[in-house]
């Protein structure tokens, strides 16, 4: 798939010329899947949202947008790990070492994006940005937050949580395992 685009697009940009040299570093089969799986994250996450708003927290008190957010941003965590491991950075380790130092750095690389993307919606929407969306208040100001935290969390993903050390001709993942992924 990513060659394919790539091939496109070379067609139409030389490889040599910037916008070549900016697709040959952006356009990769792993940033590919992120912005696939992160898509479907996104989606997780305002289902969960939505879902919430509308048959669970359903007062319209001051804090329930926040609740519905943070119960929404536990369970897409979990699946954005879980997709991110296996078919973005392709972690295919269970060991449990390998696979609690991933879960505990993926977490903990989310918190902070988690903090933003729960509590930053309730600040634009106190800011004006409080409209409604797929029937739920404060929609707009969540998909304003959104840009921001994806990018934020591929960069911690890739440099943090599933960062592949190479020690002695192998990786991280195969020094833990015996070399069975």
């Amino acid at each position: 798939m990513a060659e394919t685009l790539r091939k496109i697009l070379f067609r139409i940009f030389k490889k040599e010329s910037l916008p070549g040299r900016i697709i040959d570093k952006i356009v990769t089969r792993e940033i590919l899947m992120y912005l696939i799986f992160g898509v479907l994250t996104t989606l997780v996450n305002y289902t969960a949202t939505i879902l919430l708003s509308r048959y669970v927290f359903t007062s319209q008190q001051s804090g329930q947008f926040t609740l519905c957010n943070a119960v929404a941003w536990a369970v897409s965590v979990l699946f954005a790990f879980f997709t991110n491991k296996l078919f973005v950075f392709e972690s295919k380790s269970f060991a449990p070492a390998v696979f609690a130092k991933e879960f505990i750095s993926f977490v903990a690389a989310r918190a902070l994006s988690g903090i933003i993307e729960i509590f930053m919606p309730e600040l634009l929407m106190k800011a004006g940005l409080d409209q409604t969306l797929f029937g739920v208040k404060g929609m707009p100001a969540k998909l304003a937050v959104s840009i921001f935290v994806i990018i934020f969390n591929y960069v911690f993903s890739k440099l943090v949580s599933f960062r592949k050390k190479k020690t002695a001709g192998k990786s991280e993942d195969e020094n833990n395992t015996g070399g069975a992924q």
